[in-house]
This record gives structure tokens, C-alpha cells and sequence, in this order.
């Protein structure tokens, strides 16, 4: 299978590559150059445990990879969880349930992807010799499932971009704290906006990439939302028979990646029945999917920190299937939003989308709510998922571990929240580096180290 970017000025290249690049040369994403048909295949994926599903679903795309080498690469990236299901469904009524995603080694749904990458990275570097330098941004949680997928892997540096002060104290220990020599942990004064346009344009700089041997663990890099869409048909298949073509996916999100991820899997053909986006404050996508305009505003710190975006990287993956894969389209409403910060879509279809906003003011009190009707304990982000009303069942998906957020919670319900591996961070020193937000100021730094 082929890899093309939603841009179109680029000609279309292998998995591996695609993987390696994370942005296309372009500056667009990196999509299959068809989608297949997995409807006929479901029947026989009902039964596999979650490594053999996700073995099966990526070979389908991973077709430059040997069959065994790919089953290695998955089987050692579902080690590391805490759960025998790897990703457990909660049932809290009959037509509640709660998808869990913090079961990983970060305790944060960013590990299901970030896990294989390191493993896919590992034997990547092993086939062709060549060491990497892999450079992400994060709002919060996928600094640390990137460090923690590459820890102890040879030939990989690490260099993760974070908006200092704007994500959770826990949250920052996980980056800084692992004492490793190769991992870099940049603190960066601004927002996560401010951290990943920096990073986009580090990306297009071709010569810059092939001297440091660049490669992406944010979500522009299309084995993240692959590895993701596989949570998506588990939970499609252990969910209750009779329902499961009437249950909405609920999924707090910011960058679109998460959401992206399940919309891509009904496209091929599982009858989902739909999604609902899930924002903070930070409410970017909630407007557009309610009035059409795609608006850029200032991100307002919230204490749901991993969501608070203003720009969602991934919606240019669903842009380009929403004109028609239209990629000169594409690239026109891009340069339009860079531009003035706002694209009207004069028929904006939503496609199966509902949404929803939460601001702080809600966070606690829903906290509290879903304890006292369910005895359960979700996290900020999840949080932003449970509505008063909704039509029909529903499924949310939980992002993180609420001990990642224990003030939150402790204000809420009047309970600690606490994990094993993040109490551990307490007595480790912090270890980070300050850097401008600017393409130039991060190439110089990735050069020194």
C-alpha cells in the first residue's frame, strides 16, 4: 500500500517512509492512498485478543514490513499495560460504558500508539543502520508517552517541545524526570499552538531533516492514528451484540487525532453509528461542527490541559476527505486559516459528528456527578465527556488516569487520587531545557545535542 499527502505535490512513498518522514515533504499529512474494505474481515477479528487484532488491522497497511517482523514489532508494545484486556470497556449503565485508555505505561490513551512507534522506530534503525532524532510537541500527555516509547532504544534522541506551566505537575515530572541522557524535555514560554507550528516548520525544512536524521511522534505521523484506530474496533467488538451498531463513540479530544482515528475505521466499513467531539474551553472544533467556521482564539488554560489547542493538526486529514480528496482544496483552506486565522465553509457537512463544550466551571462538578450516580472516578479530559443528555448509547472514551490530575479530583469528590509509578517521580530531580518557540532556536539546540 501507498502513502499520499492530503497536499498532493508530493509523489506517494512506501509505510516505512511515510513513518519516517511523519510530515510530508509538502507540510501536508500522510494518508492511505485507499482505504480499505474491512467489512469482510470483521467475522474473523471478533475473537483475536487485542496484539492479534492490531497485528492483523496494521498489516493491511504495514505491507513493506515482513509479516513476522510486524508481529514482534506489536507483540512487544503491549507488554507494558496494566490490564489484561489492554483496553477494558466499564459498563456504568445499560447504555453507559466507559472505554479505558490509561492502562499503559504513561496512564494516558497516547501509549496504545506511541508504544508501537518506538518498537517500529527500533527496527527501523536496525534495518538500515541510520540513528534518528525524533521531535514532538505536547500539550501533555504525548511528551510522555513519546519518552517513554523510545526510552532505552538505540540510535534515537528525543527532543519533546512543552508550553511551561500549562501542563500538570505530574504531567511534566513524567517528561523530566526519567534520567536518561538522550531525552530532551524543551520548555518553551507560550501555548502548545505556539510549540507545534515551531515544530511544523522545523519539519519543512528538508535539508535540516536529512542532517539530523528527523522524524515525528506527534500525530501528523500516520502510525499514530493507525495504532489508534485498532481501540476502536476492540471496543466495537466487546461491545454488547445487540447494541453495538447504535452506540456513539464519545471522545474528548483537541488535536482531532483521537477522533480522527475511530471516524478513519467507520470509513472502512464497521458500522459505527458516530461520534461526538469532545472539547474544552478550548473550543475550536465544537464551533465548527456547530456553525461551519473554522476560527482560531486565543487558548485559554484550562484543567483539562492535554485539550487545550487551538489548532488541530489532524482536521487536515478529515479536510481532505471532506472536499473530496481534493488536495488543491486543501491547500487552499490551509493557506486561508494561516493567513487570517478563519475558513467559512460555505456547506459544511459533519458527517457524522455531533459535539459538545465543557468549560472549567463544569469539569468538577461532572467529576462529581458521574461519582455519586456511577462510583466512578474520571479525569479531567474524560470528564468533558459525559453529558447530561445524550441520545441513545454511548461509549466515552477515558484519556487518562485521574491520579495524573490529583488536585482536580481531590476539589471534586474529596478523594486522593494516586498511582504506583507516578508517586515514584516525586523524589526524582527535574531535568529540562528552555528554548524559544522559534524554528531556529530548536534547530540550534537539536544541532548542539
Amino acid at each position: 500500500m501507498q502513502y499520499i499527502s492530503t497536499r498532493g505535490q508530493v509523489p506517494p512513498v512506501s509505510f516505512s517512509t511515510a513513518v519516517a518522514q511523519g510530515l510530508a515533504p509538502d507540510g501536508g499529512l500522510y494518508l492511505p492512498q485507499t482505504l480499505p474494505d474491512l467489512a469482510p474481515l470483521l467475522p474473523a477479528w471478533e475473537s483475536l485478543s487485542y496484539a492479534e487484532l492490531c497485528e492483523a488491522f496494521l498489516a493491511i497497511f504495514a505491507t513493506d514490513i515482513d509479516r513476522a517482523e510486524l508481529s514482534g514489532i506489536v507483540a512487544r508494545s503491549y507488554t507494558k499495560f496494566d490490564h489484561a484486556d489492554i483496553a477494558p470497556i466499564k459498563k456504568l449503565s445499560d447504555e453507559l460504558f466507559v472505554l479505558e485508555l490509561f492502562h499503559g505505561p504513561t496512564l494516558a490513551f497516547k501509549d496504545f500508539a506511541l508504544q508501537l512507534l518506538g518498537n517500529i522506530y527500533e527496527a527501523q534503525i536496525a534495518r538500515t543502520g541510520q540513528p534518528i532524532s525524533v521531535l514532538g510537541a505536547t500539550s501533555g500527555d504525548t511528551g510522555a508517552a513519546a519518552i517513554h516509547g523510545l526510552l532505552g532504544k538505540s540510535g534515537v534522541k528525543t527532543f519533546i517541545l512543552y508550553p511551561e506551566g500549562r501542563v500538570s505537575p505530574l504531567q511534566e515530572r513524567q517528561m523530566t524526570c526519567t534520567g536518561a541522557d538522550n531525552v530532551y524535555p524543551l520548555a518553551i514560554e507560550g501555548s502548545f499552538d505556539d510549540a507545534q507550528a515551531a515544530m511544523k516548520t522545523v519539519f519543512e525544512d528538508r535539508a535540516f531533516a536529512e542532517e539530523v536524521g528527523l522524524s515525528a511522534v506527534n500525530s501528523i505521523n500516520l502510525a499514530r492514528i493507525l495504532a489508534q484506530c485498532v481501540y476502536y474496533l476492540s471496543a466495537f467488538f466487546r461491545l454488547p451484540a445487540d447494541i453495538r451498531e447504535d452506540v456513539t463513540f464519545v471522545v474528548p479530544t483537541g488535536n482531532f487525532g483521537n477522533v480522527l482515528a475511530g471516524w478513519l475505521v467507520q470509513r472502512m466499513g464497521v458500522p459505527i453509528k458516530g461520534f461526538r467531539v469532545a472539547t474544552n474551553q478550548n473550543d475550536i472544533l465544537h464551533r465548527l461542527f456547530q456553525t461551519g467556521t473554522y476560527e482560531l482564539d486565543a487558548v485559554a488554560p484550562s484543567l483539562a490541559p492535554s485539550m487545550d489547542i487551538q489548532v488541530a493538526s489532524n482536521f487536515e486529514r478529515f479536510l481532505y476527505y471532506a472536499e473530496g480528496q481534493d488536495a488543491a482544496k486543501v491547500r487552499e483552506i490551509i493557506q486561508t486559516f494561516k493567513d487570517t486565522g478563519q475558513y467559512v465553509f460555505e456547506d459544511f457537512q459533519a458527517d457524522g459528528f455531533s459535539s459538545s463544550r465543557t468549560d472549567d466551571a463544569e469539569i468538577g462538578v461532572i467529576i462529581k456527578r458521574v461519582y455519586e450516580q456511577y462510583g466512578y472516578v474520571a479525569d479531567p479530559h474524560t470528564a468533558c465527556g459525559f453529558s447530561d443528555d445524550f441520545d441513545g448509547p454511548e461509549i466515552v472514551l477515558a484519556t487518562a488516569h485521574p491520579a495524573k490530575f490529583p488536585d482536580t479530583i481531590a476539589e471534586a469528590i474529596q478523594q486522593d487520587s494516586t498511582h504506583p509509578s507516578l508517586e515514584t517521580l516525586k523524589a526524582r530531580a527535574i531535568v529540562k531545557h528552555t528554548v524559544e518557540p522559534t524554528p531556529e532556536a530548536i534547530k540550534a539546540f537539536m544541532r548542539a545535542h
